[in-house]
């Protein structure tokens, strides 16, 4: 068999993504995690009195500790595959991914597993958010003073 059968035949048996089916998915599970959002600080806002910036900060609190749970427990990896794109926002794919990396370690000590593995997922993410906020940054100084 040659490389083009080899590969003609990888194609015939990869299965297919359906991407309009997978961005419809994303679309209503984000729409729903984010009105869901909404009325935990409207709850927070009407019946606790708190402030809409404070109740902001709770909700993002409360969406990485139910992330951080959820990876804990091994439901997020088979959620994310059932609905895509729309449950890894930046907050909850941040938090699933430093808790996969804790509980994957956890077993070499606190120093050489935790502490040298803690992002090591979200490291990248990291840095390249830094390095972007800051070229943003500067552009933003030198076009708008």
């Amino acid at each position: 068999m040659n490389k083009d059968e080899y590969k003609k035949l990888v194609e015939e048996y990869t299965p297919k993504e359906k991407k309009l089916k997978n961005a419809f998915l994303a679309f209503l599970v984000g729409g729903a995690i984010g009105f869901f959002g909404q009325v935990i600080v409207t709850i927070l806002e009407t019946s606790f009195g708190v402030e809409t910036k404070d109740a902001y900060i709770w909700l993002c609190i409360f969406i990485i500790l139910i992330a951080s749970l959820l990876t804990s427990f091994g439901f997020f990896d088979n959620w994310v595959s059932k609905c895509k794109a729309g449950l890894i926002l930046p907050t909850t794919g941040f938090a699933h991914s430093v808790t996969s990396a804790a509980l994957d370690y956890r077993k070499d000590g606190l120093i050489t597993g935790l502490g040298s593995n803690f992002f090591k997922l979200a490291g990248s993410v990291l840095l390249y958010g830094i390095i972007s906020g800051f070229f943003f940054g500067v552009l933003g100084v030198i076009f708008y003073g």
